[in-house]
């Protein structure tokens, strides 16, 4: 046999490949019941063979998709919307771009939003805590717990680097 036979024998067998739910939930990192809820909701449609579900390599190709559109903030709804989009053999790859362009912009602007109000947020609660310290400091009371630990903490470093 030729080498390029060989070569196109080895890639149709790679193409052809079926997944059991088992091995597919171990490659990926998540349980079969996670993969039977994506089937409940209609996300993925593996064939049966004996008894059991076979998942193309497709299948595993959607459910990468589905995994990593969930890890990102989609909701199970966008992700079917999505995956709808492509059609039965791809022709709808051009709405799918767009409607990930779309969604992707709208999320990046809800996350900075989120950022900023955290950097906000963050800052009122450094000036409260500065003035928290300030009181106590004047009052001549003990500082809070957290200073004394944070205090106490510096201390036992001091005393490794001068111990060391």
């Amino acid at each position: 046999m030729t080498a390029v036979r060989q070569r196109a024998k080895a890639e149709t067998s790679e193409s052809e490949k079926l997944y059991g739910i088992a091995e597919l939930a171990s490659e990926l990192g998540i349980t079969a019941r996670a993969i039977r809820f994506y089937e409940a909701k209609e996300l993925l449609a593996p064939v049966r063979a004996n008894g059991g579900r076979v998942y193309t390599r497709r299948d595993r190709a959607r459910l990468k998709l589905i995994l990593r559109a969930k890890s990102i903030g989609f909701s199970l709804a966008e992700v079917q919307q999505f995956l709808e989009l492509y059609g039965s053999r791809g022709e709808g790859r051009p709405q799918q771009v767009s409607f990930l362009a779309e969604r992707s912009a709208a999320m990046i602007a809800e996350l900075e939003q989120k950022q900023a109000d955290i950097v906000k947020t963050l800052e009122e609660l450094r000036d409260i805590h500065a003035q928290c310290l300030q009181y106590l400091a004047e009052e001549g009371s003990p500082p809070c717990k957290a200073e004394r630990e944070g205090e106490a903490g510096a201390s036992q470093v001091k005393s490794r680097r001068t111990a060391g």
